[in-house]
């Protein structure tokens, strides 16, 4: 069973970040970031005098879950392969400058070289590259805004295909300063900026620089987690953004099933996920089908110019998978290409539902279960290195 948004729910999720947490008395709190079509099913939390929450159901007991009306049977999705090219930190305009232009040029060749698409779908870095050398300091410097001058000249990309495109990047926020974000955006066939996505969590405690423990820099759900919530609501944690394709949820994070799995018990239909190099197909299989829901993932093609990494290294395996499990479409080789798919949203939507959990004989072990690494660490503190990082994020841990 599928809920429809309302006119006046759908209206509240144009509302801007300051009175986000407004809407939360309509009972969809955290309904969207700004410019959004309709994020998030059921609500969130509703900030009260004295910092105080009232909650509202995240997942509908009858098993339901929120959509908004489909502007089509089905869905042509483009996951664009494209290379990560590094951005000159010292002086990252003229990068960001070229990148976007390469990125523009793509968009141009794939909506009108062959049948237009309906969602163009990039990786976690096409405008800023990637570097593991960056201090936070220089990654900053890199990073876009959003609303920017990149996402404008995307946006009329958008406007002049009337479809959706979908990019990843390094973000720096007004309302985060100091923080290096990982933002997933979608941009719709408007112009308008649909939804922002945070990176939900970085892997942690796998990685290291010869015998040197490291940890990514970016600022995460999770490691924003109390500031997150103040500001954007408990929706907002797990986002599901509902536009007239079908229900979106994007992602850079690996190997975390159980946020997947929050956001297919939260309606979504469509999984976006983004990868550089470090991804393993099973993990994207697995996501479409425990879960039964499309899933596609963008990786980069070939990328020279990264220090210390093989032009090829991690490169390639974009694909797109269906409910059943099955391969819809993959990338042939691990150069830039389009991977399209056609995906049958209507007919899909008539028959899903979200996930049948036996609950009850998962529960007690949720319950005592102890992450192993504290949350909200970065709204404490902000490492300038990922070798900072590794110590900072380490030295309390929960585990042994």
């Amino acid at each position: 069973m599928k809920r429809k948004l309302t006119d006046p729910e759908m209206t509240a999720a144009h509302a801007t970040r300051r009175g986000f947490l407004g809407v939360a008395a309509t009972g969809f709190a955290g309904l969207a970031l700004p410019g959004a079509v309709a994020a998030s099913s059921g609500a969130g939390a509703k900030t009260m005098a004295g910092g105080a929450q009232a909650t509202v159901p995240l997942v509908h007991a009858d098993g339901s879950y929120d959509i908004v009306p489909l502007a089509k049977d089905t869905v042509s999705l483009a996951v664009m392969q494209t290379r990560v090219r590094p951005v000159d930190a010292a002086n990252p305009e003229k990068g960001r400058r070229e990148n976007l232009a390469h990125m523009l040029d793509l968009i141009d060749g794939v909506q009108t070289w062959s049948v237009p698409k309906d969602l163009l779908f990039f990786h976690e870095f096409p405008i800023t590259g990637f570097r593991f050398e960056w201090t936070r300091e220089e990654a900053l410097r890199v990073a876009i805004e959003i609303p920017g001058p990149e996402t404008e000249e995307i946006s009329k990309a958008a406007r002049k295909y009337k479809c959706y495109i979908v990019f990843g990047s390094y973000v720096r926020d007004a309302d985060w300063p100091g923080h290096l974000l990982s933002i997933t955006t979608i941009i719709g066939p408007d112009g308008r900026i649909v939804d922002k996505h945070w990176k939900a969590r970085s892997l942690m405690g796998v990685f290291q620089i010869g015998t040197t423990p490291i940890e990514l820099m970016t600022s995460t759900v999770f490691n924003c987690y109390d500031r997150y919530v103040e500001m954007y609501g408990l929706d907002h944690v797990i986002p599901v953004t509902r536009t007239p394709l079908g229900n979106l949820c994007l992602s850079s994070t690996q190997g975390e099933f159980e946020l997947f799995r929050a956001m297919a018990l939260k309606g979504g239909e469509i999984f976006l996920r983004t990868a550089t190099g470090g991804f393993m197909q099973n993990d994207m299989w697995a996501t479409a089908y425990y879960n039964k829901v499309f899933c596609a993932v963008c990786n980069n093609a070939v990328s020279p110019d990264i220090s210390r990494v093989f032009e090829d290294a991690g490169s390639g395996g974009s694909s797109v998978y269906g409910p059943r499990g099955e391969v819809l479409a993959e990338a042939r080789s691990a150069h830039e290409q389009a991977v399209t798919a056609i995906i049958p949203i209507a007919a899909f939507r008539a028959q899903h539902r979200i996930p049948d959990l036996c609950w009850p004989l998962y529960k007690p072990i949720y319950d005592q279960y102890v992450q192993q690494y504290p949350a909200s660490k970065f709204t404490k503190a902000l490492p300038a290195t990922l070798q900072e990082a590794g110590k900072y994020l380490r030295y309390d841990r929960n585990w042994k």
